[in-house]
């Protein structure tokens, strides 16, 4: 048989129907056991973009004048009770650690609405 050209072989699955196509993409995955569709592309090194870290910990600095509102928030984002969430509050530290990014914004943004000072690390 003779070899084809990558070109000859486009040019051929241009004339196909749709259903002649997925016939051919069945057949090559059966004949070679790959699946067209889970190939993944690496994209260039320039191309990828870095949003910085994926997770971070919100660590509270101050709980300022609005104690009871930043211990309400504490509990409400961490499930602790009111003796170790008013101690975090007194303290400060860490209130939640390796969470997702989004997530750790949120948070930062309801501490910081009930007067809190917040650091994300």
């Amino acid at each position: 048989m003779a070899k084809l050209s990558t070109q000859e072989i486009v040019d051929a699955i241009k004339e196909m129907t749709i259903l002649e196509v997925k016939d051919l993409e069945e057949a090559i995955e059966k004949e070679f056991g790959v699946n067209p569709n889970a190939v993944a592309v690496a994209a260039p090194a320039e191309a990828q973009k870095d949003d910085g870290p994926s997770t971070k910990t919100v660590v509270l600095k101050s709980c300022g004048d609005k104690k009871i509102a930043v211990i309400k928030v504490i509990r409400e984002a961490t499930g602790l009770g009111l003796v170790e969430a008013k101690g975090l509050a007194d303290k400060g530290g860490n209130i939640k650690e390796n969470i997702p990014a989004a997530e750790a914004d949120e948070l930062k943004a309801k501490l910081e609405e009930a007067g809190a000072t917040v650091e994300l690390q």
